[in-house]
């Protein structure tokens, strides 16, 4: 604080671009003062403007320091300082979105490349790009469900959840959609002034194998709440690989019979969850139609999700920035000596 305003700097790092104008300048200033002394001890101060005309001996240390002054003044600017402040308040508007992942054995088939769960991980990094404002939780699912990340808006730190997930690592098998459709309800339930739109983005192949949807998708109507299903995998089936702890394919899983299962993606059993709800399916072949999910987010009525006083700074750069840029002219403009022919 300095007579009652505050005073600092938004980005300190620049002011090492002050340090390298300041050193510019002295060594400028130095490099002057020898060849003054070279000059005088070759020739003698009455001599020197006959045998030497048009030749300065401050005219470069001027140079170089109005040079050097123009980079301090820049690298000052850079930094930019902060004089006063005031307050504002922030709205932050949006809609809460419960992203369900299937991580189940059967998204490690490669129908999709590089696998199903690593190419939906990758579109739902995509979607949290995109997002402006919402709030997004995370559950993911195999035979259980479980709260990978509960609503936020720091979307870096659902970004490292979505990161760690790992169907090797589910402590159950299968794949129940019931459960996590009935978990992500509960998320939504229990947000701190929730939003008038609630989505849940179920990604995932759609093998269920427990039966607890219609239970799930009944609640979630109930709650005015939609489903946007998005249909990971091909229609055609594809095997399961199995990989040992170094990451290395072994083999395709097979069934008690010896046979090699194969993972088909269920296109009415997603479709049905999605319209029970009001919600909608999407569908891309080898890839995973998360562009057409954020369309229709984008279009879902925003709330107020929070509101708060924030302090904003008064930035003072600009004049630092054409002082600088008026130095940097001068020394460009200054010629080191001036040429004359001698009398």
């Amino acid at each position: 604080m300095f007579l009652g305003y505050h005073l600092g700097l938004a980005k300190p790092v620049y002011l090492a671009l002050c340090a390298v104008g300041l050193l510019l300048g002295v060594v400028a200033l130095v490099l002057s003062l020898r060849r003054r002394s070279r000059v005088r001890a070759l020739l003698s101060e009455r001599l020197a403007p006959k045998l030497a005309p048009g030749v300065s001996e401050w005219r470069p240390a001027v140079q170089g320091g109005l040079y050097g002054l123009g980079l301090l003044l820049f690298g000052f600017a850079l930094a930019q300082p902060q004089c006063g402040s005031k307050s504002e308040l922030t709205k932050r508007k949006g809609i809460d979105v419960v992203v369900v992942l299937d991580a189940s054995k059967s998204m490690l088939a490669r129908d999709v490349q590089p696998s199903r769960l690593e190419r939906a991980k990758l579109e739902l990094a995509t979607l949290l790009d995109e997002l402006k404002g919402d709030r997004v939780g995370l559950v993911v699912f195999a035979g259980d469900a479980f709260i990978q990340s509960p609503l936020t808006s720091d979307y870096s730190a659902v970004k490292l959840f979505l990161r760690a997930v790992d169907p090797e690592q589910m402590p159950q098998g299968g794949s129940n959609i019931g459960s996590a459709l009935t978990l992500a309800r509960q998320v939504l339930d229990n947000a701190d002034r929730g939003a008038k739109e609630r989505v849940i983005v179920l990604l995932s192949d759609g093998e269920d194998l427990f039966g607890e949807v219609r239970e799930a998708t009944d609640q979630l109507k109930d709650g005015n709440v939609q489903v946007l299903a998005i249909g990971v995998g091909s229609e055609s089936g594809e095997p399961i690989p199995i990989y040992n702890r170094r990451g290395e394919f072994v083999d395709y899983k097979k069934d008690t019979n010896g046979e090699t299962v194969i993972t088909r993606m269920d296109r009415a059993g997603l479709s049905a969850i999605a319209a029970a709800t009001g919600g909608e399916f999407f569908y891309q072949p080898r890839g995973v139609a998360m562009g057409q999910v954020v369309e229709r987010i984008d279009k879902m009525q925003k709330s107020e999700l929070e509101s708060r006083v924030t302090m904003r700074y008064d930035e003072r750069f600009q004049d630092y920035a054409v002082a600088g840029l008026v130095l940097l002219t001068a020394g460009m403009l200054l010629v080191p000596s001036s040429r004359r022919r001698p009398s």
